[in-house]
């Protein structure tokens, strides 16, 4: 089993009582809970963190669109190719 630790949580009473109705409704504690949406923001950030560094990555270096002539203003700008 993996070793944990305890921390204090103050919360407002009216939470309290609302997390407890919760945590009850769904057949778990108010500890299980926080450890469940703790786990799901850390790998929430670490995820975000992951594809913030890619995008960057990307930015540095490019995204490989060097295999085409780059069309001129009027072109990019031309409807009549989208009626």
């Amino acid at each position: 089993m993996t070793e944990k630790q305890n921390i204090t949580v103050a919360i407002e009473p009216a939470l309290l009582k609302q997390a407890r109705a919760l945590a009850a409704r769904r057949g778990t504690s108010i500890s299980a809970l926080l450890a469940d949406e703790l786990r799901r923001l850390v790998t929430e950030d670490r995820t975000y963190e992951s594809a913030r560094r890619k995008a960057l990555a990307m930015m540095r270096t490019g995204i490989g669109m060097e295999s085409g002539r780059m069309e001129d203003r009027n072109e990019i700008h031309d409807r009549s190719r989208f009626r």
